[in-house]
């Protein structure tokens, strides 16, 4: 029997075979603990997600789920159904070590910009969520999604990766309330509490981030995770002797999730949540024009959101080649497509790769083993919400300031004598974290490089499908003005 032969036989060796865990230099010990240093990046969505589309009612004044009044537990539960049936498809299918959950600020827009329009109901929003990801997913299957990304110059996908880094490095300092609005307003951010590390859920975010540097510098297997256990350990034991509460409103509260043992450690899901989907409900409730162009809104920032995150976590694990993409980029944009579909059909919002993957990749994953272990995790955090919720955000946001360190760094690779290569890698990268959206930087990038290619002469030389998604990201700044204009 061969080397070869051997190697693919037992499960472990096919499991190693068919995510190349050796070929990548990476060991099934080193995916799982990726995996799972993901999850606990990631599973705040399964609580923020319903504070975020649970509690906001509709046109006809119903909440998601059909009643009266908020169900949380009934959105969370669909939350992380979705995100763990996503995650291990992309890990199976793609093979890439990304996780997927319901995309922030998209779900914000669903709610406030879509559901809660005069006489829409849940049930035609997430219509209209289900529709946008269809039309990707054609988009995708046409090649249409990928020889755009391809188009894209190589330094505006380097700039893309430094501002996600940037992006990552600035929720974590804000979700912790390491960087917060200040009471006073006298500047639009400030560092703790009035200049002062203040507060007992501050010094836990201090812990973790020492915890997590000290031991990535003495190259210690499992790093990141560690770090969040050590911080939630010290959580947990700072919350039993002052007994905080949690409300981001509050300076000194912990951010969302009181570290605390739960009662119990399991609940029974309550999933019938799935399917509440009009799929063209909302083409009668609001003029067709104006149901089209909610539709592109999402579209656009599904589309390019994920192209930058891939390309981000492809750069920081190695899997990029020299043109910046990543392997298998064609079933890595087919698996995120779906996603925006189901989740629409699951009434979460669309689901869309999460850049906190970086944060596993960070940990030493490199295959889709990891996002199989992530997507695992959501299905278990179903029954398990008491368990895992008491992670607060402070013991895990210092893990996405290392990894956006990681990634700033390929701001080396950028030539900052060309000015136009410099300026648009700038906008790119500057305008994440300022405007808290990926989408925005990429269209800052895009348009400003078409614009200075024009304006020195060097027109010839921008690809046309640059052209395309150029002038399609200034309708999309575009789009309040225009909505506003359509009533």
């Amino acid at each position: 029997m061969s080397a070869t032969t051997q190697e693919r036989t037992g499960p472990v060796g096919r499991i190693d075979f068919y995510f190349e865990i050796t070929k990548r230099g990476s060991t099934i010990g080193q995916e799982i603990r990726g995996g799972l240093t993901t999850f606990f990046t990631m599973a705040y969505i399964v609580v923020l997600n319903p504070i975020i589309i649970g509690t906001v009612a509709d046109g006809t004044g119903t909440y998601l789920g059909g009643g009266s009044e908020p169900n949380l537990a009934l959105v969370a539960a669909a939350t992380a159904l979705v995100a763990g049936l996503l995650s291990i498809a992309m890990g199976v299918w793609a093979r890439f070590p990304l996780a997927l959950a319901a995309g922030l600020g998209l779900n914000a827009f669903v709610a406030y910009g879509i559901a809660a329009r005069e006489g829409m109901s849940w049930p035609e929003a997430m219509g209209f969520v289900v529709i946008e990801g269809l039309v990707i997913t054609l988009l995708v299957l046409s090649g249409f999604r990928k020889a755009v990304f391809a188009a894209v110059p190589a330094f505006l996908k380097q700039a893309i990766a430094v501002g996600i880094g940037l992006f990552l490095a600035f929720i974590g300092l804000f979700d912790a309330g390491m960087v917060r609005i200040p009471a006073s307003g006298a500047t639009p951010t400030e560092f703790g509490i009035g200049g002062y590390i203040a507060s007992w859920p501050m010094l836990v975010f201090v812990v973790g981030l020492l915890t997590a540097v000290i031991l990535m510098v003495r190259k210690v297997r499992g790093a990141l995770l560690i770090s969040i256990a050590v911080a939630t350990a010290l959580a947990m034991l700072i919350q039993g002797v002052v007994k905080l509460g949690a409300d981001p409103a509050v300076a000194n509260d912990w951010a969302l999730v009181v570290p605390e043992i739960p009662a119990s450690i399991a609940s029974v899901p309550d999933f019938s949540l799935v399917g509440q989907v009009d799929l063209f409900g909302g083409f009668t409730t609001l003029p067709v024009l104006t149901a089209l162009l909610l539709v592109f809104s999402l579209l656009m920032a599904d589309f390019f959101d994920t192209m930058g995150t891939m390309t981000a976590v492809g750069a920081e694990a190695g899997l990029n080649d020299e043109e910046g993409n990543p392997e298998r980029s064609q079933q890595i944009l087919l698996v995120d497509s779906i996603g925006a579909a189901a989740g629409g059909f699951g009434s979460v919002s669309s689901n869309t790769s999460y850049i906190e993957s970086a944060s596993g990749v960070g940990d030493g994953a490199r295959t889709g083993l990891a996002s199989v272990v992530t997507g695992i995790a959501f299905l278990l955090s179903t029954f398990l919400t008491p368990l895992y919720a008491m992670v607060p955000f402070e013991a895990a946001t210092p893990v996405l300031v290392v990894v956006g360190f990681l990634m700033v760094s390929q701001v080396a690779g950028i030539d900052w004598k060309d000015y136009r290569i410099a300026i648009p890698a700038f906008l790119t990268f500057i305008l994440m974290p300022f405007g808290y959206s990926i989408s925005v930087g990429i269209g800052a990038g895009f348009i400003s490089f078409v614009v200075l290619q024009v304006a020195t002469g060097a027109a010839r030389k921008v690809h046309p499908l640059m052209w395309g998604t150029a002038a399609a990201f200034a309708i999309y700044f575009a789009m309040g003005p225009i909505l506003n204009l359509l009533g």
